[in-house]
This record gives structure tokens, sequence and C-alpha cells, in this order.
């Protein structure tokens, strides 16, 4: 089955947010199967800044809300974007 490159723009829940919690929490609850292969902080606005995370995971049907899901669950995540969606063979930019 092939694999996935998932990349999501996690947003904190509020200013105060440990973004580092937050990565080292996200990586901790990641379902079976999936993983998060890298992250970045990315600046929003004001000194607040975003991670940008790339995530393995299957091509099944369900893996993607799994995904999203236990990444949502994670205290200090506020909002999550898909970036984009691509086979893992495919470098992304």
């Amino acid at each position: 089955m092939a694999r996935l490159v998932a990349r999501i723009r996690i947003l904190p829940a509020d200013a105060e947010s440990n973004l580092d919690n937050v990565v080292h929490s996200i990586k901790s609850s990641m379902p079976i199967g999936m993983e998060m292969k890298g992250h970045a902080m990315e600046p929003i606005a004001f000194g607040l800044e975003a991670i940008v995370g790339d995530f393995l995971l299957e091509d099944a049907e369900g893996q993607m809300d799994r995904l999203e899901d236990s990444i949502k669950n994670v205290e200090g995540v506020g909002e999550i974007e898909v970036m984009n969606i691509s086979r893992q063979s495919v470098k992304m930019k």
C-alpha cells in the first residue's frame, strides 16, 4: 500500500502555547502506523508562530481523519490546515 505525506499547518490555541511541548505531544500521540517525520516553525503575525509538520500515513480510507483527530486532541492546538498531500515518493516544496 502506498504511503502518503501530509503537510499540515498547526495553529496554537493561544499566544502562550509552548510550541515545543505541542510538537512533543503530537509526536507521542500519533496513531499506530503514522509518524510526524519533520516540522518547522512558521511566523504568523505579531510574533506568533505556527507549526508546519510533515506526517507519514497509509493511503487507506479514514487515515486522514484519524490523523486530524489525533492532532486536534493535543492540548495547545487551536486549528489545523491541511496544506498538501502527496505520495511519499514525490518531493514536496
